[in-house]
């Protein structure tokens, strides 16, 4: 048994590569679970882009747990699209409705122009279009700035949504929820947040 060998609820194991990378794609936030070589765990949230058949993660470089991953650390990388709470006609018959994905392996550092390559990726994941509005990263910027990479190689998906076939027992309702990666932006200015004045 390897850790990407489903032992329960394997009706909802997903296989297709192509589903990882929509999952990946869509999704902001990660979990970065690791040995805290002290005989503990920890479990770092943080933000995940992809970027190909590669995986990127970034933060400061006095960050403990980055420099503890980049010096070979075996990490396991949890990543969840919460999309909706299958409200059922029990309590126990009650779940969520979801995908999730764990990905297993070690992360590299980046140096050199793959560093600001890299930055510019993560930007465009998260706020597509933002790259032609900002001014570029000084060099004292990139110096504080760590950026790991993990190949997609070692990987376990589940898909969760209810059978809506005929003839199968459905659920009292499905309330859907979603945290999104935000789509392209319009021009400079047509996405900002409207000023509150207050009043006297």
């Amino acid at each position: 048994m390897t850790n990407t060998t489903l032992t329960r609820m394997r009706d909802r194991a997903v296989t297709d590569r192509a589903e990882l990378d929509r999952l990946l794609d869509d999704t902001v936030l990660a979990h970065v679970g690791m040995a805290d070589g002290d005989g503990g765990a920890v479990v770092i949230p943080t933000a995940l882009a992809r970027d190909g058949d590669r995986i990127l993660v970034h933060g400061s470089t006095g960050s403990g747990w980055m420099r503890r991953a980049a010096a070979g650390c075996p990490v396991c990388v949890a990543v969840t699209d919460l999309n909706g709470i299958i409200v059922a006609r029990s309590s126990f018959e009650s779940s969520f409705r979801y995908r999730s994905a764990v990905l297993f392996g070690t992360f590299a550092r980046l140096s050199g122009p793959d560093v600001p390559r890299a930055l510019d990726v993560i930007t465009e994941r998260f706020l597509p279009g933002r790259l032609a509005e900002i001014r570029g990263t000084y060099r004292r910027e990139l110096a504080a700035t760590m950026v790991l990479s993990m190949p997609i190689k070692d990987w376990s998906m589940k898909i969760s949504a209810p059978d809506l076939r005929a003839g199968i027992p459905v659920p009292a309702s499905v309330h859907a929820m979603t945290l999104r990666r935000p789509q392209r932006r319009g021009p400079a200015g047509h996405d900002r947040v409207k000023e509150l004045t207050a009043h006297q």
